[in-house]
């Protein structure tokens, strides 16, 4: 089991090869996704190790899954759609880029809701996805395919996207850590588009520490995004001792409403109890307008869809039947 970079950063320092760990993670990718009840968590992988950036960086020789709606050159990106069955992109997403460039090993694409729009992963065009906790259940979607691979111990971090929660939702139906960046904080070049003005590349982990370091090496202005921001890439560290005195953090009451589940609000006042053990000061607070984000969501993210899925017409991309009049 692949669970955490420092599992693998273990296996190197006692002698494994990267070609190893990849060889590892692809026969456990096999496994999961063969068998008589499959996980289905990849629709591409690769059948062997590709040359290795030079150098050791911050995840050298560690495997990474990378969500299907996000651009390879060397594998298809098919965004779980029929309509883009077999399509390569002609470049690489600046966020695959930067994680390769650390060392970093693509083991695969994974699968996921048709164009990123679902939260169950039961619509895609290659079969739906299972959970590895209990393969009866959804892993929860868009990035169903991602949250899967890491809850198995396939790789340990995966890449996926969110528009309206399909890093984080799938993430908490798997048991795992998904983190969806501020706006800006990761370039959104070679993320195919779903409503431009919410999408981001996301990081789904086992740990808060490999969410954190893979953050780091994904974040950080980028000459093809002109909505990164400009600020300094935080670092993986600072999730080490974290010292929030002088900080005051707001606890919306709207969110702590009677609908909340008893185990779930246990598990906040857990973390709420650590914020204010770490220093920092918790008030309440009302935000009234939350009541409000659903059916603006509901406005903005179809509009935004519609244009931007306009461009797979059968013509310029997407299927075309042979029959075709």
């Amino acid at each position: 089991m692949l669970g955490s970079i420092d599992e693998v950063r273990a296996a190197l320092a006692k002698g494994s090869t990267p070609g190893d760990v990849f060889r590892t993670a692809r026969s456990r990718a096999a496994e999961f996704d063969g068998g008589d009840r499959p996980l289905n968590a990849f629709i591409s992988l690769h059948d062997e190790l590709a040359e290795l950036e030079a150098g050791l960086g911050s995840l050298a020789g560690v495997p990474v899954a990378v969500k299907d709606n996000i651009c390879t050159a060397d594998l298809p990106t098919t965004c779980g759609s029929r309509m883009l069955d077999s399509y390569r992109s002609p470049y690489t997403a600046t966020a695959v880029r930067r994680l390769v460039e650390v060392g970093a090993m693509v083991l695969g694409k994974t699968n996921m809701d048709e164009f990123a729009m679902g939260s169950s992963n039961e619509n895609s065009a290659f079969g739906a996805v299972r959970n590895p906790v209990d393969p009866g259940r959804v892993p929860g979607g868009s990035s169903g395919g991602s949250a899967a691979a890491v809850a198995a111990g396939v790789v340990p971090i995966a890449l996926g996207s969110s528009t309206g929660g399909s890093v984080r939702q799938p993430a908490a139906l798997c048991g795992i850590v998904g983190l969806k960046p501020t706006y800006g904080r990761v370039s959104r070049y070679g993320l195919v588009a779903f409503a431009s003005s919410l999408d981001q590349v996301g990081v789904l982990s086992r740990n808060v520490r490999d969410a954190a370091t893979t953050l780091e090496s994904i974040s950080g202005p980028d000459e093809f995004d002109a909505t990164v921001i400009d600020r300094p890439a935080p670092r993986a560290d600072a999730v080490d001792g974290v010292d929030l005195t002088g900080r005051v953090i707001g606890l919306p009451e709207e969110y702590f409403g009677p609908g909340i589940d008893e185990g779930v609000r246990e598990l906040c006042e857990q973390a709420i109890d650590g914020m204010r053990d770490a220093g920092a000061t918790i008030r309440s607070i009302s935000l009234p307008t939350s009541a409000q984000a659903i059916p603006c969501y509901y406005v903005l993210a179809p509009a935004e869809a519609s244009s931007n899925l306009a461009r797979f017409d059968g013509v310029r991309y997407g299927f075309r039947a042979s029959d075709a009049a």
